[in-house]
């Protein structure tokens, strides 16, 4: 393929800085990112921000090739016969590969009055609005937390090291991806902190008013702040713009992330789902797949066949206060085993596993091609065992004609 080719990523999170840094692999490709803040959001320091030991944000200059166009909007409709993409402030953009990385964020909660007294915390906005209200609310004032995988746990860890009254509400289990053996650590760690956990099934929120949480089996939880941190939705984009998703919203695309519908489209991030069998949300899988996205453009532009995706290693890391975390360990299938590591190791891996997302993208800005991790070896069978064992309707073909 000759003549220069023009690359546009909507999303500039994980994976999006990821896939527009190793564009860059190629003289003869422009690259812009989209994104609605002129800052990276770390997200997986959103609760620091909400305690007060972070400010969840890197500049893009820390992180972004020099060569990426950094434009500061949002996406609110893609034109894939045009190859274009209208932006909120009334401009459009043309292009002629586009990298679809918009993330995901809090879930619309259907609970009776979550909306109008929970308090979210996916994004940056959410938290930033969550601290203020906490800064604000007595010291003493009950908080419930609503929902315990890794962000309700690190959110009612993280206040409560801080003096909080904590009610992290489970809704079932502590820590539904965790092994038994590292549910204990946790549930251990927690009660130290003095957080109150309400699991089993009677704990699932069934109304929230503006000062407590009402459960299903009838207790009613005095709450002068309440967080909800109960799953992840994505943005609405592809489906507006007419593109195949999944029931979540998630792009449907084949096994080299490349859209059923375009083969000038390829996702990222926690907005793929390749072969109707997305990947965790998580950003142990937001840069890999960021990277294996641009690979994908970059074969394609090579006139080369796009490998396929496989993940050869799944873990998963929360912070437990700035003393206390755990590692879980997890198999290939991207279960929990019996392995972790707890108590203050558990909590400088965690921070190192913060500190790496970034030194991993400056080090793809700086030189490009040179992340590997979502090569590691490994992956390939157990994904294909998935496949089988899950199929999904089979996609055009990757190859046709761009």
């Amino acid at each position: 393929m000759t003549g220069n080719s023009h690359v546009v990523v909507i999303g500039g999170g994980y994976a999006g800085v990821m896939a527009a840094n190793r564009m860059t692999m190629r003289d003869d490709v422009t690259v812009t990112l989209i994104n609605p803040r002129p800052d990276l959001v770390h997200r997986v320091r959103l609760h620091q921000l909400v305690g007060g030991s972070d400010d969840a944000v890197v500049a893009y200059r820390d992180v972004l090739a020099g060569r990426v166009r950094l434009v500061v909007d949002t996406v609110t409709r893609i034109d894939a016969a045009e190859r274009s993409v209208t932006l909120a402030s009334g401009g459009t953009l043309d292009y002629d590969y586009l990298i679809y990385a918009v993330g995901s964020g809090s879930a619309e909660p259907s609970v009776p009055g979550a909306v109008e007294f929970a308090r979210p915390l996916a994004t940056l906005e959410e938290a930033q609005r969550l601290r203020a209200v906490l800064d604000a609310t007595p010291a003493t004032a009950p908080v419930t937390v609503v929902g315990a995988g890794p962000t309700g746990i690190e959110t009612a860890a993280e206040l409560a090291e801080r003096g909080r009254r904590v009610t992290l509400v489970c809704g079932g289990v502590l820590g539904p991806y965790l092994h038994t053996r590292g549910r204990r650590s946790v549930a251990k760690r927690l009660a130290e902190l003095g957080v109150t956990v309400v699991d089993g099934s009677g704990a699932k929120v069934t109304g929230v008013t503006r000062h407590a949480v009402r459960l299903a089996d009838g207790r009613e939880l005095p709450s002068e702040v309440t967080v909800w941190t109960v799953g992840f939705g994505v943005p609405d984009l592809a489906a507006r713009s007419g593109l195949s998703t999944d029931a979540v919203g998630r792009l449907l695309t084949d096994e080299t992330l490349t859209s059923v519908d375009d083969a000038r489209i390829v996702a990222a991030g926690d907005s793929a789902a390749p072969s109707g069998q997305a990947l965790r949300m998580s950003c142990l899988n937001a840069s890999p797949l960021g990277a294996r996205a641009a690979d994908t453009l970059l074969s394609r532009l090579a006139g080369e066949q796009p490998d396929h995706l496989h993940q050869g290693f799944y873990a998963q890391c929360i912070s437990l206060g700035r003393s206390a975390g755990i590692y879980q360990f997890a198999n290939r299938s991207d279960a929990a085993v019996w392995l972790h590591i707890g108590a203050g190791p558990g909590a400088r891996i965690k921070e190192l596993v913060c500190r790496k997302i970034p030194q991993h993208l400056s080090g793809e800005a700086r030189k490009p091609g040179s992340y590997r991790l979502h090569r590691m070896p490994g992956g390939v069978a157990k994904r294909r065992e998935l496949l089988r064992a899950h199929p999904a309707e089979e996609p055009a073909s990757a190859d046709r004609a761009v």
